[in-house]
């Protein structure tokens, strides 16, 4: 058992942070985003993209100070008890193995439109085999994958922004200049046509696809320089969520009117791309597309893994998902993993409408309970950093604790009216996922319980602490 090692580059850092923050769901969900609150969806990202801005900071505070493959769950552990960080871990977990179905649906479903002769759950099995088999090589092969798939995105949707915005101000020739025009913005009943009360409802429909952006601070674990890579990604997330959402979110809604009927029938970014005479414009978006499933497939098999590492190491999971190869992957972490995400694919298939439905708004809540999670930890652990390193703290939250208590202060409201959704799920899946958070905190109480009143809070660099050894991640890192 050698533990995980440091094969993650600087140049893996960078990119997995950038396409962290961009997952399928950018390009897929944002036409129902539009239709619900108009131009006014922009506002809708901006809120939650601040919001993720601000938990970022957070978690980027704690990780930089303590670099691990658990992060926010260990850093929970640590801050709360033992029962907030094996809760959040298991959740998190649940969450991304759910992804892995998704993804893979989505995936095949684009790959079966241009290979027929393969079934849609062929495609599916050939996509996630491939992956499990880059992610059983080593980090580095995760690492090699994501650089180009991230890479891909990134080229697309930086293309994308300065093409549409070329065409908004009639800089670009051949352009249907009747329809572009920052006119779009107020034309068409307004700005906000549904009402200010639509931004909210567009808040839930948007917030699920910014979850990814933390999976920089799991990957810092494995890589060459942790607190340089956690530092680095925490303070380039406002400039990524301004480009790659607002930006090219800006270009459709500019470039199109908010009820243009094409934007529901083809998707927004298709819609927009056929509107500027681009020819293939459907088949260019779905090769985008399907880079965004394989690369978010990627990062969520890595995900689950390391968070099921993390949960074994620390005694709140198998043993065996703490145990790593020569080459310092988790084999048996990754595995179980797939394995379930083989079964929710298998219910995707068999009954899309009842079992998998119910793992999908079951898990829907979870981004907001980890960044709730997040903002507690954060409130505790920096005292606890100010007492014990104080010379951590190289990324500091901004005006802690105020920010950090409005910060909570807002989610929870997002929440509460998710409960009050009952046309778009919101409600469904709120009350699915408190359900599920439920059930694995009675189960978090009862194992402490059993195990004797938890593993204690010890200030002084124990087990638990920033600088103990429980977390091979961060040791076999600074080893390199």
């Amino acid at each position: 058992m050698t533990g995980l090692q440091a094969g993650l580059k600087n140049r893996h850092l960078s990119m997995i942070a950038i396409g962290g923050v961009i997952g399928a769901g950018l390009f897929v969900g944002s036409s129902t985003g539009i239709a619900t609150a108009g131009p006014g969806i922009l506002l809708s990202y901006a809120l939650v993209g601040t919001l993720v801005v601000l938990v970022m900071r957070m978690l980027g505070e704690m990780s930089a100070a303590n670099p691990t493959s658990g992060s926010f769950s260990a850093h929970a552990d640590r801050a709360l008890g033992s029962w907030a960080g094996f809760s959040i871990g298991w959740l998190y977990w649940f969450f991304w193995v759910v992804v892995l179905a998704v993804e893979a649906t989505a995936g095949a479903k684009i790959l079966e439109g241009w290979i027929p002769a393969v079934p849609q759950w062929g495609w599916a099995l050939i996509v996630m085999t491939v992956l499990t088999a880059t992610n059983l090589i080593s980090v580095g092969s995760y690492g090699e994958f994501e650089f180009w798939f991230a890479g891909i995105k990134v080229v697309a949707i930086g293309a994308f922004v300065v093409i549409g915005l070329l065409a908004v101000f009639g800089v670009l020739p051949g352009v249907h200049s009747d329809k572009a025009g920052l006119g779009n913005l107020t034309e068409h009943g307004g700005f906000l046509p549904h009402g200010p009360g639509a931004i909210l409802t567009g808040v839930l429909l948007v917030v699920f696809s910014f979850m990814g952006s933390e999976i920089a601070t799991l990957a810092a674990g494995e890589s060459e320089d942790p607190q340089r890579a956690v530092t680095k990604s925490t303070n380039s997330i406002i400039w990524r969520i301004g480009v790659f959402y607002l930006g090219s979110i800006f270009v459709v809604v500019a470039l199109l009117p908010w009820n243009d009927p094409s934007i529901a029938e083809k998707g927004s970014y298709v819609a927009a791309l056929d509107s500027l005479g681009i020819a293939h414009a459907g088949q260019i978006m779905n090769f985008i597309v399907l880079t965004s499933v394989l690369s978010c497939l990627n990062s969520g098999l890595y995900t689950a893994s390391r968070m099921a590492f993390s949960l074994g190491e620390r005694g709140d999971a198998p043993k065996a998902f703490a145990r790593t190869t020569s080459r310092g992957v988790p084999m048996a972490a990754i595995v179980s993993s797939v394995v379930f995400g083989f079964v929710a694919v298998f219910f995707n298939y068999k009954f899309p409408d009842s079992v998998f439905l119910f793992l999908v708004n079951s898990s829907g809540a979870v981004a907001l309970f980890v960044w709730l999670v997040i903002c507690f930890s954060q409130l505790r652990m920096r005292r606890i950093i100010q007492a014990e390193a104080p010379e951590k703290l190289v990324v500091k939250m901004w005006l802690y604790p105020y920010l950090t208590w409005a910060t909570a202060a807002l989610i929870v409201f997002i929440l509460g009216y998710m409960l009050t959704d009952t046309e778009h799920d919101g409600r469904e899946t709120m009350l699915l996922s408190l359900l599920v958070a439920a059930v694995v905190l009675v189960i978090a109480f009862v194992k402490e319980k059993v195990r004797g009143g938890g593993r204690g809070d010890g200030i002084g660099g124990g087990p638990n602490g920033p600088n103990g050894p429980k977390v091979a991640a961060a040791s076999s890192a600074t080893e390199h």
